[in-house]
C-alpha cells in the first residue's frame, strides 16, 4: 500500500480539493513523536482565504481515518498522523515475502536501454584503486537500472589509442624481455613505462621515439600491430581476474580505437552544419557563448583528440541501442570535456544530447600523495581484493574455525568490504585510499551488513516448525524496534527509485546499513525463538524479510550476502 498516496485521499474528501494536490504536501516529520505522517496546512491558506490553523481545525472535524491510522494530532496548522503499529508492520512483512527478491523493483524502465560507460581501464597500465570508484558505481548503476526494469548496456570504453602505446613499444624494444612481460604481465609494462618517462626527462630523443612508433601502430605496421595487440590481450587477460573477482561482466568492450573509422561521419557533419572553424592551429567548435572553451575536434595535421572519438562513440552509441539516457562514470575531473561534448551534440541538432548524462565521482589518492602511473605510486586493485581475502579468512579460522567452504566465504565478505566502503559515501566525495579503513571490519561496513543477514538465516534455520505455515501473532511486533524495522522495509523501494533518479548507489548502501542497525536493534532487545508459536512466527518473519531485502540491496551495489558467516 502507498500509505502517503492513502492518506492523501482521506485529506482530499475532508479538503474537497483534489489528491493529486494533497499528495506532494504530506511529509514525515523528522520527530516520530510529532507523528509518522504530517499535513501542513499553510498552502491552503491563499485557496481558501483562511488562517492555516482555521484550516486544520476544518479538515479535522470532517476527516475520515483510513484503517491504518490509529490517531492524530493538531498542532498549530499541521495534521499530524499516528500510524496503526501492528496494521502496517503486518501489512510490510506480507508485501515483502510475497514478492522476495523482487521487492523494491518495478518495471518502470521497460523497453527502455540505458548505456553506461564505466571502468574503462587503459592498455598496459595497472589496474589500480583510482580505478575502483568508476568500476563499482558503474556496475551498481547496472544493477539498479536493470531492477527497475530497464536494458542496461555496460560499456567498457577501453583507453586503447595513444602516444603512450609508441612510448611503451619503444621502451620494450629497447630494455624488455618478452618472457618477462609473458610471467609478470601489467607490473613488467609497468616497469617499462615508468624507466621510459625517467629516461626521456634525460634524452628527449625517446619522446620522438615513442611518437614515431605510435605512427607504426597508426600506419598499421606489422611489428608495431603485433606488439601493441600483444599488450592489449594480457591486460584484458589480467583485468578479467579482477572483473571476475567483483561479478562484473560487459556487454562490450569497444574502446578508443574501435571508432578510427567513425569519426569522419561526425566531423563531416561539422563542417556541414558550420560548426567547424579553424582557429590557434587546431580545428574546433566554438563554445563562447555558452562560457566554454573551445571544443578541439583537429589538430592542424589532422589528428584527432578524445573529443572526436567520444562524439562518434555518443553517435555509434545512439544508433546501435538507441538508448534512453547513456551515462559516462568518470571523475569529476572531466566535468569541462563532458559539458563541451554533450553541448557539441546539441549544437550540431541533436535533441537526445540531452539524455547523455556526466555521472562524476571524486578523485582516488594515497595517503602519502597523489596517484601517478608515470612514476609508478600506485596501489593494485588486485593486492587490495587479495589482501582483504586474507585477511577475512584469518578471522573466519580464528572465530567459525567449522564453517565450511571458508576461502568462498572470506572472497565474498572480503571483496564485499571493499566495494561497500567505496560506495558507502557519495559519490561526489573524494577518497583518500587507507588499507587500515578498507580492512577494518568493525562499525558500519560491508561485513556488518553481511553478518546481519547471515545472522537473520541462522534464526530461521534453527527454528524447528514451518513458521510460514503457522498462524502469526503480529501484536508480539507491536514495539518500536519492529516498527522501525518495518518503516526502512517499507522505505526500501523508494530508495531504490530514488538511487536510480540521482545516479547515487550509496543511497542503498547508506538504507541497508540503517536496516541492518535497525534488525539488531530488535535482535538485542527481543528474544526471537520462545515458547509461543505464533509469536515467533511473527518474529521469525520479521527476520525472513530483514535477509531478503539485506540481500536484495547488498546485490543492486555488487556485494554478495553469505547464509554463514
Amino acid at each position: 500500500m502507498d500509505y502517503r498516496e492513502e492518506l492523501a485521499r482521506a485529506v482530499a474528501g475532508a479538503a474537497n480539493i483534489p489528491a493529486e494536490d494533497i499528495l506532494p504536501m504530506i511529509e514525515v516529520p523528522a520527530d516520530t513523536e510529532m507523528g509518522d505522517y504530517a499535513f501542513p496546512c499553510f498552502r491552503l491558506a491563499r485557496v481558501l482565504k483562511k488562517a492555516p490553523a482555521t484550516i486544520a481545525a476544518d479538515i479535522d472535524k470532517k476527516l475520515k481515518l483510513p484503517a491504518f491510522i490509529s490517531g492524530k494530532k493538531i498542532v498549530g496548522a499541521y495534521i499530524n498522523f499516528f500510524l496503526d503499529q501492528q496494521y502496517y508492520i503486518r501489512d510490510v512483512l506480507l508485501d515483502v515475502k510475497q514478492q522476495g527478491g523482487a521487492f523494491g523493483g518495478s518495471g518502470i524502465g521497460a523497453g527502455r536501454v540505458v548505456c553506461i560507460d564505466y571502468s574503462s581501464v587503459n592498455i598496459a597500465k595497472p589496474f589500480h584503486i583510482g580505478h575502483l570508484s568508476t568500476t563499482v558505481i558503474g556496475h551498481s548503476l547496472y544493477k539498479i537500472y536493470q531492477f527497475l526494469g530497464y536494458k542496461p548496456i555496460g560499456i567498457n570504453h577501453l583507453g586503447d589509442w595513444g602516444t603512450q602505446f609508441g612510448r611503451l613499444i619503444a621502451a620494450y624494444k629497447m630494455w624488455g624481455n618478452k618472457e618477462d612481460i609473458e610471467k609478470n604481465s601489467i607490473s613488467a609494462m609497468l616497469e617499462l613505462y615508468v624507466r621510459f618517462h625517467e629516461e626521456a626527462e634525460k634524452d628527449k630523443y625517446l619522446d620522438e621515439l615513442g611518437r614515431a612508433w605510435f605512427k607504426k601502430i597508426e600506419d598499421g605496421d606489422a611489428e608495431a600491430l603485433e606488439i601493441f595487440n600483444w599488450f592489449k590481450q594480457l591486460t584484458l587477460r589480467e583485468v578479467s581476474a579482477i572483473y571476475d573477482m567483483l561479478g562484473i561482466t560487459f556487454d562490450s568492450y569497444d574502446g578508443e580505437s574501435f571508432y578510427n573509422d567513425k569519426m569522419q561521419p561526425v566531423i563531416d557533419e561539422l563542417k556541414q552544419k558550420n560548426l567547424l572553424e579553424f582557429s590557434d592551429g587546431a580545428y574546433v567548435v566554438r563554445l563562447d557563448e555558452y562560457d566554454l572553451p573551445p571544443c578541439i575536434i583537429l589538430k592542424s595535421d589532422g589528428a584527432t583528440l578524445y573529443a572526436t572519438r567520444d562524439l562518434a562513440a555518443a553517435f555509434y552509441r545512439k544508433n546501435t541501442y538507441g538508448f534512453h539516457k547513456c551515462l559516462y562514470v568518470v571523475a569529476y575531473q572531466q566535468n569541462l570535456h563532458f559539458k563541451q561534448l554533450f553541448k557539441v551534440v546539441e549544437l550540431m541538432g541533436h535533441e537526445w544530447a540531452k539524455d547523455l548524462e556526466h555521472v562524476a565521482f571524486g578523485m582516488v589518492s594515497l595517503e602519502g600523495g597523489t596517484l601517478s602511473t608515470r612514476k609508478g605510486n600506485v596501489v593494485f586493485l588486485q593486492d587490495v581484493l587479495d589482501k582483504a581475502v586474507e585477511k577475512t579468512l584469518l578471522i573466519i579460522k580464528e572465530k567459525s574455525p567449522g564453517l565450511e567452504n571458508k576461502e568462498d566465504v572470506a572472497k565474498t565478505v572480503g571483496v564485499g568490504a571493499v566495494v561497500f566502503d567505496t560506495l558507502s559515501s557519495a559519490r561526489i566525495k573524494d577518497i583518500t585510499f587507507s588499507f587500515d579503513r578498507v580492512l577494518n571490519f568493525d562499525g558500519e561496513t560491508g561485513p556488518y551488513v553481511q553478518y546481519t543477514h547471515a545472522r537473520c538465516a541462522s534464526l530461521l534455520r534453527r527454528a524447528d516448525f514451518d513458521y510460514t505455515a503457522e498462524q502469526k501473532d503480529f501484536a508480539a511486533l507491536d514495539n518500536k524496534e519492529a516498527f522501525a524495522v518495518a518503516k526502512l522495509l517499507y522505505a526500501f523501494p523508494d530508495t531504490v527509485q530514488k538511487a536510480c533518479d540521482r545516479n547515487e548507489p550509496y543511497m542503498i548502501t547508506k538504507h541497508v546499513t540503517e536496516l541492518a542497525k535497525a534488525m539488531n536493534r530488535f535482535y538485542y532487545e527481543h528474544r526471537i525463538i520462545s515458547d509461543d508459536r505464533q509469536a515467533t512466527a511473527a518474529r521469525l518473519l520479521l527476520a525472513d524479510c530483514v535477509k531478503t531485502v539485506i540481500k536484495t540491496g547488498l546485490g543492486l551495489i555488487g556485494v554478495g550476502a553469505p547464509d554463514r558467516m
